[in-house]
């Protein structure tokens, strides 16, 4: 069974049950989304309701080993190898018009950033593990001095010659 968006925030004691059924209240008179109506109510922070989206996002997603996976140079043309390894995201094929992206769970936030804001075709999130995205990234996206470890790597926009938090920028080589 998949937790909802405020039975996450109310484990990570954002909101208390009180809350939650309040905020649910006020969806069924027609209030709007969950997420904007915790933050307008009880002043829940737009980026924590992110992160609470982030982590059910990422219990339900489906978890790919990319090597197992085909991929299609069509959707791997959409990226550049920059972008690829910026934003965690690795453009494995097109099921029924819609873009297959990898990532990990660690990097969805930034990966859908940079999806909804670069890439002009719908796309869909499956969560890979961190080495496997690495050596697929290797394999599909090479960069020199890049290995397959570098995807855990913080540190990895200062290697890529990037500074400060470039995340929400569509502009990237």
């Amino acid at each position: 069974m998949t937790l909802r968006l405020g039975e996450i925030l109310v484990q990570q004691n954002v909101l208390s049950d009180q809350q939650l059924e309040a905020i649910l209240a006020e969806q069924e008179r027609g209030g709007g989304p969950f997420g904007l109506l915790a933050e307008q109510l009880f002043g829940v922070d737009p980026e924590t309701i992110e992160n609470a989206w982030a982590e059910q996002y990422t219990r339900i997603a489906r978890t790919v080993d990319p090597a197992g996976e085909a991929f299609e140079q069509p959707a791997i043309d959409l990226v550049s190898r920059r972008q690829a390894w910026q934003f965690r995201v690795l453009p494995i094929r097109f099921e029924d018009g819609v873009l297959m992206i990898a990532t990990m769970p660690d990097a969805l936030r930034r990966a859908l950033r940079f999806a909804t804001r670069v890439i002009d075709v719908p796309c869909y999130f499956v969560m890979a593990e961190p080495d496997q995205l690495g050596l697929a990234l290797c394999k599909h996206y090479p960069l020199p001095g890049l290995t397959p470890l570098c995807v855990r790597d913080q540190g990895l926009d200062r290697l890529l010659g990037l500074s400060g938090d470039r995340s929400q920028q569509s502009e990237v080589a």
